[in-house]
């Protein structure tokens, strides 16, 4: 690890401090390291691990971007031919490990290694390891990765993300990307949903701005909710019931995802939760989640305030900053509202500028 200058009141021995320690790889660390690498304080990141475990909790490096197929919303990549873009982008190593380009537009895996690159050219450091614990009690901060050891940090940021919610089916697992979704505004646009029927599972009101969204799109949205009625506030519960592409189903859960190696899903086979309701089979396209995000913030163990569903708090109006002074926070491990590539790459950007210009203050940079 690189030598330092010291923070004023920090042991002038602590030559191997981080200037900053970004932890995550999704579109807010990667901008965030963008950033942080632009203004020359060499950021490292911890990019998360490859291991089993983090493949069953979404929490692969890369994000869940890297669990998409097309991405026709984040501003700049217009359906198009990247084919001979991504071969002079990415390295031939990290190329052949890809899906080859099939001429649509940018794919979600394309985007992430594009930004991650770009991070990597201006100097950034990658560890491809998780972070599974800190100490924020002092500075330096004190951050542990699972391969053992102890890194050191003026700064960090932290982009962990949040993982969407599942219903666990073995069937769910091997149609992911391929007609099972979890993100309506990402993915329901694409040509395999339109005028077909979709299937949105859960009853909040994402579940219901969800189904709202897909009926511009789809012939038909089915709303399959286990209860008996809505925890949708009252007013989204009335736009399902008032949209006539939206039939709704109570008292009902999915068993299984139905579908083949050629077309992907092609419908779902549903069961009552009371009662003795026969079993049905649905002809569907599609089926998205819609029964909540969990926030990475599992490792942090106390040391950041956090909402009561586990988001990490931003302290200040249109800042990243946390309830710890020189730690930051960007992207969905803090947004519960937005959640999408381009504002989470947004807030990277702005948890960068806040680092840089936070250690400037401390007389760091």
């Amino acid at each position: 690890m690189r030598a330092a200058a010291a923070i004023p009141g920090e042991p002038a021995f602590m030559s191997s401090i981080e200037n900053v320690v970004i932890i995550g790889s999704g579109p807010a660390g990667w901008s965030s390291a963008t950033y942080a690498a632009r203004a020359q304080l060499k950021p490292l990141v911890y990019e998360g691990a490859i291991s089993e475990k983090n493949r069953m909790a979404g929490t692969l490096p890369l994000g869940q971007l890297a669990l998409t197929s097309e991405v026709e919303n984040y501003a700049g990549f217009p359906h198009g031919d990247l084919g001979g873009f991504l071969e002079s982008a990415l390295p031939a190593e990290r190329r052949m490990m890809m899906a080859p380009h099939e001429g649509k537009g940018v794919t979600g895996p394309e985007l992430m290694e594009l930004m991650r690159q770009q991070a990597s050219n201006f100097g950034t450091r990658i560890v491809t390891d998780d972070i599974t614990r800190v100490d924020f009690s002092a500075r330096p901060f004190k951050l542990y990765p699972s391969e053992g050891g102890v890194v050191e940090a003026r700064c960090v940021i932290v982009a962990t993300g949040a993982s969407a919610n599942w219903l666990g089916l073995p069937s769910e697992e091997r149609f992911k990307n391929r007609g099972v979704s979890a993100c309506a505004v990402c993915d329901g646009a694409l040509p395999r949903f339109r005028n077909q029927s979709i299937v949105v599972v859960g009853g909040g009101d994402s579940a219901i701005e969800e189904a709202t969204y897909l009926s511009k799109f789809a012939a038909t949205v089915h709303l399959v909710h286990r209860r008996d009625e809505f925890r949708a506030s009252k007013i989204m519960a009335q736009r399902a019931f008032e949209n006539r592409k939206i039939k709704i189903h109570f008292n009902t859960t999915i068993v299984e995802v139905l579908g083949d190696d050629s077309h992907g899903v092609t419908g779902v086979r549903l069961a009552g939760t009371v009662g003795d309701k026969a079993e049905q089979t649905l002809d569907a396209a599609g089926v998205f989640m819609a029964i909540g995000h969990t926030p990475n913030t599992g490792f942090l163990e106390g040391q950041l305030e956090l909402t009561p569903k586990k988001y990490i708090v931003w302290k200040q109006h249109f800042r990243t900053a946390t309830s710890v002074d020189g730690v930051f926070a960007a992207g969905d491990v803090a947004d519960d509202y937005y959640r999408q590539a381009i504002s989470a790459a947004g807030t990277g950007c702005m948890a960068g500028l806040d680092a840089e210009r936070w250690l400037a203050a401390q007389g760091a940079h």
